[in-house]
């Protein structure tokens, strides 16, 4: 999946080693599951931020007595878009890969402080399966944006994601999978912080979308919520037909809807809910919880971009 505005450039320029040497050593704190260089530089006059991914050092390493069981690749998001990414090459054996590469996302000068860019480090295990390492997160507004200069940042890995904020609120999801049925039922509870007009009342509905292979299959929608400020309530549950063979190439979008009488309704933001191929983040642990708890109700807010 490719970033528009983005691409990948050329190879890396080696003085930036020289500047991240002295770093190169360094006490490896409890829990430390990996440390990651980069550089940030942004050009104004184009709207260009360019990221060059420098190397990765002490990985965790997934056979226990190999120093080098770990065979790692990054993705770089621009957040809040979680959704789009660019990638890194794959590396193999290695706990210390160095990665050569760089990137460069397009961003308005005004957009740049609600910005955060986001490293995520996989593992491909040896079932080729993408395992999260962990996350490395460098907020936009942070950055000296006067200085034209290209800057070497480090980060340790972490385990959580950073939540991001979203003017456009939250809603209270609750999903259960059924495997002897091959069902998959999604409950819409209700909603809080949407974004309104001031002052005013809103008329909402949630508009729920089971996705194969990128494709709308069946589309759902809850009852209309009436004046309400910023908190509608649905408590409502829609089941899907979804087969076991199908669970990696689907998902389930879950949009809220502002209703106007007579005239087109207007999407207030919504939440993506499916495997590592369609989600990320809370959206995509929440998925994979459903499936590991079979026949359980598995509730989490989301929030909606």
């Amino acid at each position: 999946m490719v970033l528009a505005g983005a691409q990948a450039l050329g190879s890396l320029d080696p003085s930036l080693y020289k500047l991240c040497d002295a770093d190169d050593d360094y006490d490896l704190p409890e829990g430390h599951i990996g440390r990651v260089w980069f550089a940030v530089e942004y050009e104004r006059e184009s709207e260009k931020l360019l990221v060059t991914l420098i190397k990765v050092k002490n990985l965790p390493s997934r056979t226990l007595g190999s120093p080098n069981g770990c065979d790692p690749f990054i993705k770089l998001y621009l957040l809040p878009d979680e959704r789009r990414y660019l990638q890194s090459k794959f590396k193999k054996k290695t706990c210390n890969p160095k990665f050569d590469e760089s990137f460069v996302f397009q961003v308005s000068n005004k957009a740049l402080d609600e910005r955060v860019l986001r490293l995520t480090v996989f593992d491909i295990d040896r079932h080729r399966r993408h395992q999260v390492v962990g996350h490395a997160h460098y907020p936009l507004k942070e950055h000296n944006y006067d200085s034209n200069e290209r800057v070497v940042i480090w980060r340790d890995l972490e385990k959580e994601l950073l939540e991001t904020s979203s003017d456009k609120g939250e809603v209270n999801i609750g999903l259960c999978y059924n495997g002897n049925l091959e069902r998959v039922s999604v409950s819409i509870y209700d909603g809080r912080n949407f974004k309104r007009q001031a002052f005013t009342t809103q008329d909402y509905y949630m508009k729920i979308s089971l996705l194969y292979q990128g494709k709308v299959v069946k589309t759902k929608k809850t009852e209309i919520a009436r004046k309400v400020q910023d908190a509608p309530v649905f408590n409502e549950s829609f089941t899907f037909k979804l087969e076991k063979n199908s669970l990696d190439v689907s998902s389930v979008t879950i949009a809220a809807m502002q209703y106007f009488a007579g005239q087109k309704d207007k999407q207030v933001g919504r939440v993506v809910l499916g495997s590592f191929m369609f989600a990320r983040g809370k959206e995509l642990e929440h998925w994979n919880e459903m499936l590991s708890k079979e026949r359980d109700q598995v509730s989490q807010w989301h929030v909606l971009t």
